[in-house]
């Protein structure tokens, strides 16, 4: 669902991702973690092409990002980091604005509306603000838009930053759910923890992804390391060493 080949995005002298090559299966959640500045954020943003690569290929959902961006953004759902609704609405006023600027008929989305308030819990509280939201539930009514469409793509830009346990724990199991219907779900995240959650991680460093792999199998690159925040830092000293 997901393809890069030597994907490369330049800033003047920096490089923010250098020679990107990624697959990512149907049905998959895939993290992609790193520390600040890493090239997490802008790889996201190459992928939705909401940026235009320096170099480099980039396919979504079976279509060419720079070709035939119209085509990708209907096949994919984009959450940023930042809560980009509509606080003077209410969550049922957000989400019909959003159906409309994706040309949904009232009738075809109105049924899935309701079962994203069911899974996400704001049913009771479809009428409140955007504004008046929990950061947590601001999420998921983020999330819910972005779904309104039914995307075969769902990209998210750390989604629990800031956000409290309990909302994280709600929001991860919306994710599997989505991924048993059959979503494509790609997420930076800043939570190690979280990528323990991921089928399979990317690890960035300096714009270079230095390591891909099911959690487990990042875990057996260092056995003796004994937490994956540790296997994390093994992995960013050994590429720190090789840039020396």
């Amino acid at each position: 669902m997901i393809r890069t080949a030597n994907l490369t995005r330049r800033f003047g002298n920096l490089t923010a991702v250098d020679r990107l090559t990624l697959e990512v299966g149907r049905g998959e959640i895939f993290g992609l973690v790193g520390p600040d500045g890493a090239g997490k954020t802008t790889t996201l943003r190459l992928l939705c092409g909401l940026m235009a690569p320096t170099a480099g290929d980039i396919r979504v959902a079976g279509h060419d990002v720079a070709r035939r961006p119209a085509a990708v953004k209907d096949s994919i759902g984009y959450m940023a980091q930042r809560f980009g609704l509509y606080v003077d609405l209410t969550v049922e006023e957000n989400m019909a604005f959003y159906a409309d600027l994706y040309g949904l008929p009232r009738t075809e989305w109105e049924a899935l509306a309701a079962r994203l308030l069911r899974m996400t819990r704001l049913e009771p509280f479809r009428r409140r603000l955007a504004g008046q939201l929990s950061g947590g539930m601001q999420q998921k009514l983020a999330l819910m838009c972005a779904l309104l469409h039914r995307p075969e793509v769902l990209f998210l830009d750390e989604p629990t930053n800031g956000v409290d346990p309990l909302s994280r724990r709600d929001f991860w199991a919306i994710l599997y759910q989505l991924v048993k219907d059959g979503m494509t779900v790609f997420l930076t995240t800043a939570y190690l923890d979280e990528a323990e959650r991921t089928n399979r991680v990317g690890l960035m460093y300096r714009g270079r992804l230095i390591a891909c792999d099911t959690p487990e199998g990042l875990r057996r690159l260092f056995p003796a390391e004994p937490s994956f925040e540790d296997v994390f830092i093994a992995l960013i000293r050994k590429a720190q060493h090789a840039n020396h």
